[in-house]
């Protein structure tokens, strides 16, 4: 396969198949990955920091062992970045606040480990909402990265890591290690947290519950793209136990014909926009010709209470984790950030027993609800982008997000088009907890069915 290796958007599993095929290197696709960093993060502001020098030393030693036939496996070569709350040894690692802008760190946390362990090279560290505790993506003190759909007008880039997806969608690197707390990354397991910054125990990184995962680029759309997310996923993951199941990809290519899919109910509707509900509908009509039944999905309640009920439980843990460094006026904190860690401090120990069971009835309830649908599917925001000016940063935009989390479920964002505006807009796939692989196995088929989405104009 002949590729292009300055070409950003090239998916993962066509550029593994390049690099194996001897049709690419490492060596220049991360010198063009560098170089378009240096050209258009002066103005995105996707990252905290770029580490040119090792991720150059790294490529080309991926080139000699690939050349020689010591190629690792698929993921070897590939450049990615890390969200700046993922440790990385001997790294500066701030949680996105200034209170932590000396904290280097000690040890590589086990996720990102296995992820180099594979070949993967690590291209530097994204910003990130303070401590992750956001979905608006923005960040008072250390700077807010634009949404390059509109160079135009600074727009939130979204999710707690906002840079991250800014940066894949500028076609910064091929895929970036984030985690969602309200989000859609969600995997089958947790990660193994000691040697990370998202330690519960023993740093004051980010917020919980959080789940590890990869970004999935908006300007690669294409299924061997979806391919390429489910072995980053497995990789990530490590050695599944014996009897853990089928890999991920094995799902992938067995279409969508005969699945029950659950649709929005009118009462979730009215929650969206215009935009959003045209996509939406768009999504279901190509899900439909591809053999799925789409049915309505009535949750047992509404997804804005689910949300209420989530970001309670992130605020109780959060400050127990947290609480004394925002306690701290002197500080100098997220003013944003700030009350939303502050919102925990009058939940006492009986309080956080009854969330948790509230939660555990929650889940078995949707589950109930659930029988006889294979995935439900809801948009993954309920409006695109705001501008920066306009973001009420006392609401979240991850109603339809934060529910998936509080319930334990495993999700998808698949992004489907632009609206007339110009801005990206996805359809959120989610399945029971444990099967990712329903998620990925309708995200591919709908991705292949999908024409090509424009690429941001930043060039």
């Amino acid at each position: 396969m002949t590729i292009d290796p300055t070409d950003p958007f090239v998916s993962i599993a066509a550029l593994a198949d390049a690099y194996r095929d001897g049709a690419a290197r490492p060596r220049d696709v991360v010198e063009a990955q560098l170089a378009r960093i240096a050209q258009l993060d002066p103005k995105i502001g996707a990252y905290q920091v770029v580490c040119a020098d090792e991720t150059l030393a790294a490529a080309e030693a991926a080139d000699r062992a690939i050349g020689s036939g010591h190629r690792i496996g698929p993921f070897h070569g590939i450049p990615f970045g890390l969200k700046d709350i993922r440790d990385l040894e001997g790294r500066v690692t701030t949680g996105g606040s200034m209170a932590m802008k000396d904290r280097v760190s000690p040890a590589t946390g086990s996720l990102t480990r296995r992820l180099i362990a594979s070949g993967g090279i690590v291209l530097g560290k994204t910003k990130t909402v303070e401590c992750a505790y956001g979905g608006w993506g923005t960040n008072q003190r250390m700077g807010t990265p634009w949404n390059p759909w509109d160079m135009e007008t600074h727009r939130v880039p979204g999710g707690g890591g906002g840079s991250g997806a800014g940066g894949l969608r500028g076609g910064h690197r091929h895929r970036r290690l984030g985690a969602a707390a309200g989000g859609v990354l969600r995997p089958h397991r947790a990660e193994d947290h000691r040697g990370a910054a998202a330690d519960r125990r023993d740093h004051p990184a980010v917020v919980y519950p959080r789940h590890p995962g990869p970004d999935r680029p908006v300007g690669a759309r294409r299924h061997p793209d979806v391919r390429g997310h489910g072995r980053a996923r497995e990789l990530g993951d490590g050695p599944r136990p014996r009897g853990g199941g089928r890999p991920l990809h094995a799902a992938l290519g067995q279409g969508v014909a005969g699945l029950r899919l659950g649709a929005l109910d009118e009462r979730e509707r009215a929650a969206c926009s215009a935009a959003v509900l045209a996509a939406f509908d768009a999504a279901l009509a190509r899900l439909s010709g591809l053999g799925a039944v789409i049915e309505v999905f009535n949750p047992p309640r509404s997804y804005g209470e689910f949300a209420v009920a989530n970001g309670r439980l992130i605020s109780a843990e959060g400050y127990a984790l947290h609480g004394a460094m925002y306690e701290d006026l002197g500080k100098p904190m997220d003013e944003d950030v700030r009350p939303r860690f502050l919102a925990g401090r009058g939940v006492s120990a009986a309080d956080y027993i009854h969330i948790q069971d509230e939660r555990r009835a929650a889940q078995a309830n949707y589950l109930r609800a659930m029988r006889g649908f294979d995935a439900v599917l809801t948009p993954t925001l309920t409006a695109t982008s705001p501008a920066v000016a306009e973001v009420d940063q006392t609401a979240t935009p991850a109603y339809f997000t934060r529910p998936f989390n509080y319930l334990g479920m495993r999700g998808l964002a698949l992004p489907t088009g632009l609206t007339a505006t110009g801005l990206p807009i996805s359809l959120q796939i989610v399945a029971r907890g444990g099967d990712e692989a329903m998620a990925l196995r309708i995200g591919a088929a709908l991705e292949a069915a999908l024409p090509g989405l424009a690429r941001p104009d930043l060039d």
